[in-house]
């Protein structure tokens, strides 16, 4: 399968907890203003990459924890985002993922993506959801850039039934 991507780091140490290989997709609908990566905006942008290529690396790179799927909008590219993050969880790593949207517009039924989304949601950990808010911009929160973001920890969320968000320990 293919995924278009605008880049992946290796190492990353900002993107979640532990060391991550972060996987940067390409095209976003939300272009929130003050954005940290407005380079992945453009549906058009970035390259075109096999998603097995992007899973070969993440498994060959040593000491990472887990993998961050990041954007652009990841669930712009529901199919291929899956495949790696199905991937990762087989391979014993864990998940996060970046989204403009909010948790419950992507479990709403009416969402252009709803079935696809929980399937996605099966493999993730932790879910960094809402758009970036340049006037809520907060540098202090771990792993996220405005008041209104939310990290939340999907396995107990779902388990429970209501949204239950993710601590560092």
């Amino acid at each position: 399968m293919k995924i278009r991507i605008a880049d992946y780091i290796e190492n990353s140490f900002v993107d979640g907890d532990g060391i991550r290989f972060t996987i940067f997709v390409q095209g976003c609908p939300h272009r929130c203003k003050g954005c940290h990566n407005p380079i992945t905006h453009d549906f058009k942008g970035g390259r075109i990459i096999e998603t097995e290529s992007l899973i070969d690396k993440f498994k060959h790179t040593p000491l990472i924890s887990g993998i961050t799927l990041s954007g652009g909008e990841p669930f712009c590219q529901i199919k291929a985002v899956t495949e790696i993050a199905a991937a990762a969880k087989n391979a014993n790593f864990n998940v996060w993922c970046y989204t403009g949207y909010i948790y419950e517009k992507l479990v709403d039924e009416n969402f252009f993506t709803a079935v696809e989304a929980e399937k996605f949601l099966d493999y993730v950990d932790v879910l960094v959801d809402g758009p970036f808010i340049e006037s809520q911009r907060d540098l202090t929160m771990a792993f996220c850039g405005s008041k209104n973001q939310r990290l939340i920890d999907i396995p107990k969320s779902r388990a429970q039934k209501k949204i239950v968000t993710w601590t560092l320990i």
